[in-house]
């Protein structure tokens, strides 16, 4: 094991679809184990369940006492236990349980991570309207990981391959991302887009941002904020050796993105990047937090209520997720100390 990335698989809303993709993706991919250490940060008895939906035997699942127990074993599904059973959960329903269950799985994989137990985290959904009733107010999974590292510059990012889509803001209303695309946060986020093309030995690849306004604001025609926040963050980008373009038309700049013309994007709010990106790689997509001092890797979908439990849902996505996850960890600490030197550099200039 100690060759291989110990990832964090974290069960997410276990009344959705979370615990048969789950189960899918831990005894179907076998070759995820010559990759990695996978290990199921939930509840054995909804993992049981998702092993039922899928066809599978519940007795493969198996329960550590500690995450450094686990064998690896292609054909078991190992799992920490963090909290009470949540088996009697109901599938596709918004209930407090589960979601006081997903916020309690992220926290304890964080944990680990601190403790240098995991290498990477892999979220599997969960459903922000039970975590919230669970009486966790936290707007995503990005923001309770940033909460739990203490971190304030990060930035969700979308990535298909070699294409990666960061974004200004993210889980918040369409009025409050006007707002919150500020000099400040569009500065932070282009030096994390720096720091990561450096950490992956690039530091001279292109970068397009987004136009806020449709065709840019077009010379103020449809709004200031791109010729007053976007353009002079572009400028004191490039004065700081980044090569960035823009801000560009989204209705542009995306699709040259997706035809190869750029491999970094910057968006300006969760719709702009979110809806064509999974129109066109839908499971080929994952989602990564870059700003954290661990991997972490999602799968870019939701929770589907409206077909858990019914053994249809896809494991694709967490299956990259997972993929991705491994492939990281083992060079993210670079990613990890290039951002928060490029941090440290900015504040003391």
């Amino acid at each position: 094991m100690t060759d291989k990335p110990v990832l964090a698989l974290t069960l997410g809303d276990v009344a959705g679809i979370s615990p048969e993709i789950t189960a899918r993706t831990m005894l179907h991919h076998p070759d995820l184990r010559e990759r990695a250490v996978p290990v199921v940060i939930g509840d054995a008895d909804s993992l049981r369940r998702g092993c039922e939906v899928v066809g599978e035997d519940p007795a493969k699942v198996r329960v550590l006492g500690d995450v450094r127990e686990a064998t690896n074993d292609p054909d078991t599904l190992e799992v920490l236990q963090a909290g009470p059973s949540l088996g009697h959960v109901p599938f596709g329903e918004i209930h407090p349980d589960a979601g006081d269950g997903s916020h309690r799985f992220v926290v304890e994989a964080c944990t680990l991570a601190k403790q240098g137990v995991v290498d990477a985290i892999v979220t599997a959904p969960l459903n922000k309207a039970a975590m919230h009733a669970g009486g966790h107010k936290f707007p995503g999974h990005t923001e309770l990981l940033a909460h739990e590292f203490g971190v304030s510059n990060f930035s969700l990012v979308l990535s298909a391959g070699d294409l990666y889509f960061f974004h200004l803001t993210t889980h918040v209303s369409l009025r409050r991302a006007i707002d919150d695309v500020t000099p400040e946060r569009t500065d932070a986020v282009l030096e994390l887009v720096g720091a990561f093309t450096k950490a992956l030995g690039r530091p001279d690849e292109r970068i397009g941002l987004a136009g806020l306004n449709p065709h840019a604001g077009e010379n103020r025609i449809f709004g200031d904020e791109d010729a007053d926040v976007l353009a002079p963050a572009v400028e004191r980008a490039r004065a700081a050796g980044l090569d960035v373009h823009g801000p560009l038309p989204a209705d542009a700049l995306i699709p040259q993105a997706v035809q190869g013309k750029w491999n970094l994007v910057v968006v300006c709010y969760h719709d702009q990047g979110h809806a064509p990106f999974k129109a066109v790689y839908g499971d080929e997509g994952v989602n990564i937090t870059v700003g954290l001092p661990v991997v972490r890797v999602s799968v870019d979908h939701g929770t589907a209520f409206d077909i858990a439990g019914q053994g249809v849902a896809r494991e694709a996505s967490l299956v990259l997720a997972a993929e991705r996850a491994a492939a990281l960890a083992p060079g993210w600490d670079h990613v990890w100390r290039t951002a928060q030197g490029t941090a440290s550099e900015t504040a003391t200039s």
